[in-house]
């Protein structure tokens, strides 16, 4: 049984940060990608930012590149997503996910895609006001 399990979310002002954790437990895979997802309301769900367990490479979506830092600490088998200079407009739900059948993150045409991901967290809410 895969579990993630986020947390770290909460109401804050333009310009805070924030830093966003995701304990994952159940991977039986030596190598996989795990990540970042969002969804605001009346929205898709976007990819916002990946990391590979093993090769460390790192995906940023454009809206968040500069701002975000994703991190892991494989030791804790937790991935961090460091967020700061929050804007309103980063207000979603986020969500963390593993792509565990790819070896490491899919990227397709510039982003990061939902399908490709096999676990989903929960979620927790991150509201930014202005």
């Amino acid at each position: 049984q895969v579990q993630l399990v986020e947390s770290g979310g909460g109401l804050v002002q333009a310009g805070d940060s924030l830093r966003l954790s995701c304990v994952a437990s159940g991977i039986r895979e030596h190598y996989y990608g795990i990540g970042w997802f969002r969804q605001a309301p009346g929205k898709e769900r976007e990819g916002v930012s990946c990391i590979g367990n093993t090769d460390g490479s790192t995906y940023y979506s454009d809206s968040v590149k500069g701002r975000f830092t994703i991190s892991i600490d494989n030791a804790k088998n937790t991935v961090y997503l460091q967020m700061n200079d929050l804007k309103p407009e980063d207000t979603a739900v986020y969500y963390c996910a593993a792509d565990v059948l790819g070896g490491r993150c899919s990227v397709f045409g510039g982003t990061l895609p939902a399908g490709a991901m096999n676990y989903w967290g929960k979620g927790t809410l991150v509201n930014v006001s202005s």
